[in-house]
């Protein structure tokens, strides 16, 4: 009776201990994906404050090397990530959201900022609803996930497509699209992120590794949600 006793904590205090360690870990994760957040939106206020700088930069061929710099980065993250010290896969985090504020500077040209930060709100909530939705489900969420990846390389074919036709209609729907594809991508890469807990707890490196990992694909996920709101909901300047 009493080893039974005794069993019976240690299997409680391992649960406790292991609970605390997924808290831990999801802290991580939002920390570090508030903090590439904060540093986009800084970098990207600051560019389009600068008249000088937004020429130099989207007056020029220029342009392309900015827009199409943190996806080449994204490609690179996800090819080192597994190679490198999990700080030097932070710092590289860093430097990537430093990237994408360049990148999004241009919307405080084109759109008021009092409906950018409306709809920063918005998506700011819409994406902490899903997110818990992902954490706490019991449903196994990679069907809906591998559907809404297949959905997603659609999308970016069709906004390559409207580059050049520059469809209003396209436009519109590829916005409301992008809008249910970034919120079931949100509510699975939660459920992956807490997923990637259990197979990295074994080794302190590789959950911080894996808390990296995990911050990337949320911020992604909430960046490419605020901006595809931002099309269907922003208001354009005069």
């Amino acid at each position: 009776m009493l080893n039974f006793t005794n069993n019976k904590s240690i299997a409680s205090s391992s649960a406790v201990s292991f609970d605390a360690g997924l808290r831990d870990y999801m802290v991580k994760v939002y920390n570090m994906m508030a903090v590439a957040l904060g540093i986009s939106g800084l970098i990207a206020f600051l560019t389009a404050s600068s008249p000088v700088l937004m020429n130099a930069i989207f007056g020029t061929p220029l342009s392309w090397v900015v827009m199409l710099a943190p996806l080449a980065f994204v490609f690179f993250l996800g090819y080192k990530i597994n190679s490198v010290p999990a700080e030097t896969a932070r710092n590289y985090l860093w430097i990537f959201s430093a990237l994408m504020g360049v990148s999004l500077s241009t919307i405080f040209v084109v759109y008021t900022g009092t409906s950018i930060a409306r709809v920063f709100f918005i998506s700011a909530a819409t994406f902490g609803l899903t997110a818990l939705y992902g954490y706490t489900t019991k449903k196994d969420l990679t069907a809906m996930g591998s559907f809404m990846i297949m959905g997603l390389i659609g999308l970016i074919v069709a906004s390559l497509v409207n580059i050049f036709l520059k469809s209003s209609a396209l436009h519109f729907a590829t916005s409301l699209l992008g809008i249910v594809i970034f919120i079931g991508l949100t509510a699975y890469d939660s459920q992956k992120v807490k997923q990637m807990y259990y197979y990295a707890s074994g080794s302190a490196d590789a959950a911080s590794r894996a808390a990296v990992i995990g911050a990337l694909s949320l911020y992604m996920d909430f960046i490419n949600l605020f901006m595809m709101m931002l099309n269907f909901f922003g208001e354009r300047k005069n």
